[in-house]
């Protein structure tokens, strides 16, 4: 069982745990996540099944789109509404163009400091691991951008955002730095991703759609791709070629063959037929491609050791 399929993350779940229950689900060990989502945020989380696993690589610096909510008030160790409040909480009043001149700041690249409850390391040692033992911690400012942060209302002391941000931004920090603008103090309610790289909140299924779909398929032998993003709508930025038999046997054991001419494309993505992606190739030279990921090998080789059992038993 190979492909991606996408997630609606429910609040409370780390990733890794929707991980594992996606393993028991799909009964498939090879799977993995794409951009960890925190415990509290909810919504896309793309899953890698099987050899497709192999694809995570293109997707470490993908940009990513969220919805979420600010409460202005008081600020928390964490950064978000799971944390401990950092003093008393005190009455605001906001306008929505005092809000939206503050947002205007943090928009384009700037300088971030990650929150002390972070996955971000110091000296070897994850953030979160010595903010737990309060353990003094000192986070270097790191450079992120944020392509887009939009206000997209105001109610009391909520502000509800939009935000398109390059990999690696904390919008817990931008809830943060914005109560330290205000002087009242603030922390990232709560975070919807609604979309990472093409994958976008239309095409995520809860966990329960997925164990239904399984079982579905189970009970009438089939059916299971219908869980799966169609293999065609991955990586739009590179280019698609679909293999003739012969060079698709050549392909799956990792050998080079020419491919017809795609506008110097670097790399391409190879199909046998409509829906199986086997490989990722590489530009040689002029139409030479090597396919560096093979995604979908030749299971009709066979080991030095089985060939010699079959000349020994005559198979």
């Amino acid at each position: 069982m190979n492909g991606v399929l996408v997630i609606d993350k429910p609040a409370g779940l780390t990733s890794h745990d929707v991980v594992n229950r996606v393993r028991r689900i799909l009964q498939q060990r090879a799977v993995g996540h794409l951009g960890t989502l925190d415990p509290l945020a909810t919504g896309v989380l793309p899953l890698v099944v099987g050899n497709l696993t192999r694809l995570a690589q293109f997707y470490t610096k993908s940009e990513k789109t969220y919805e979420g909510v600010i409460r202005f008030g008081f600020a928390t160790d964490t950064y978000d509404a799971e944390g401990e409040p950092a003093g008393p909480a005190q009455a605001v009043v906001l306008s929505s163009e005092q809000v939206a001149a503050i947002a205007k700041d943090f928009e384009g690249v700037i300088e971030q400091v990650p929150p002390p409850f972070s996955a971000k390391k110091i000296h070897g040692v994850p953030a979160y691991k010595l903010a737990r033992k309060h353990q003094p911690i000192e986070l270097k400012p790191v450079q992120v951008e944020i392509k887009e942060f939009a206000i997209l209302s105001v109610d009391g002391d909520r502000v509800t955002f939009r935000a398109r941000v390059a990999s690696g931004t904390y919008l817990r920090s931008v809830a943060h730095e914005m109560g330290q603008r205000l002087g009242c103090g603030a922390h990232l309610e709560s975070l919807r991703r609604m979309a990472l790289a093409e994958f976008q909140i239309s095409d995520a299924r809860t966990l329960e759609e997925v164990q239904a779909a399984m079982n579905e398929a189970r009970d009438h032998e089939g059916g299971e791709d219908d869980v799966f993003i169609h293999p065609r709508r991955l990586l739009p930025q590179i280019p698609s070629v679909t293999a003739t038999d012969g060079s698709a046997s050549l392909i799956r054991s990792g050998r080079a063959v020419n491919l017809p001419e795609l506008s110097r494309a670097r790399q391409v993505k190879v199909f046998y037929g409509q829906n199986q992606l086997i490989a990722i190739a590489t530009r040689v030279a002029g139409t030479l491609f090597h396919p560096g990921i093979v995604l979908a090998p030749d299971t009709t080789a066979r080991s030095p050791q089985t060939q010699k059992r079959s000349l020994h038993t005559g198979h």
